[in-house]
């Protein structure tokens, strides 16, 4: 089984979700044995690659919301993500471009280190650390394994650039507006950060409905002959 999971790291959906799924695959039998890939897809292609608000000032503008209700609905999610066993600090995010983290994580898993995801994740909403810095994201590649040299290389450069666009083309063709956005095995779908429980349920019975398709035989002819076995 693959599931592709389009994705952005300054969505906090995107983080409880990711994590709601590891939850759910450590729950199935050979859940470890289902590949993940990370699709890309930016909330806001033109950020700056430079802090110049706060969290706080940029959710009440964008939401119309007055900064104690802005404050209240940074929090509600935050505990949401608390719930999860993250320790979210949404309220101090220090919003950035993600683009180069993208093009990063693309140069990781071409490299097998799929863990910088929950790295870059938990350097957003943990850490608080500006996703645009190629000094942060240097270090996080670093602590994950990967050359140093060759990272910044990637970074200095426009390597996996098409890639990360290859995927956010994809998003647009299959109608994908939102994130995170869960395809399983190319054809079953689940938008939005859904529970635990109702992502194992899904990919359990996909398993089973695909397991069930796949050992069904009949009566087949060959160049050989015929097999009348029943």
């Amino acid at each position: 089984m693959k599931i592709e999971l389009w994705s952005d790291y300054a969505c906090p959906f995107c983080y409880i979700g990711e994590k709601r799924l590891e939850k759910a695959l450590a729950e199935i039998d050979g859940g470890d044995k289902v590949e993940v890939e990370f699709k890309s897809f930016e909330l806001d292609p033109y950020a700056s690659r430079e802090v110049v608000s706060s969290t706080l000032d940029r959710f009440a503008v964008k939401y119309h919301l007055s900064k104690e209700e802005a404050a209240e609905r940074i929090e509600a999610i935050s505990r949401m993500g608390r719930s999860e066993g993250i320790d979210f600090r949404y309220i101090s995010t220090r919003y950035t471009n993600t683009f180069d983290s993208l093009r990063l994580t693309k140069y990781a898993q071409a490299k097998g280190k799929s863990e910088i995801i929950t790295q870059l994740f938990d350097a957003y909403f943990t850490k608080n650390l500006e996703l645009a810095d190629h000094d942060v994201l240097k270090n996080i590649a670093g602590q994950c394994g990967l050359d140093s040299e060759e990272v910044s290389a990637v970074l200095a450069s426009d390597r996996y650039a098409a890639e990360v666009r290859t995927d956010e083309q994809e998003a647009m063709e299959r109608g994908i507006h939102g994130v995170p956005y869960f395809l399983i095995n190319g054809k079953y779908t689940a938008s939005g950060a859904q529970p635990t429980a109702m992502l194992k349920e899904a990919i359990e019975k996909i398993l089973a409905e695909e397991a069930s398709a796949a050992s069904l035989e009949g009566m087949v002819c060959g160049a050989n002959g015929c097999n009348f076995a029943q």
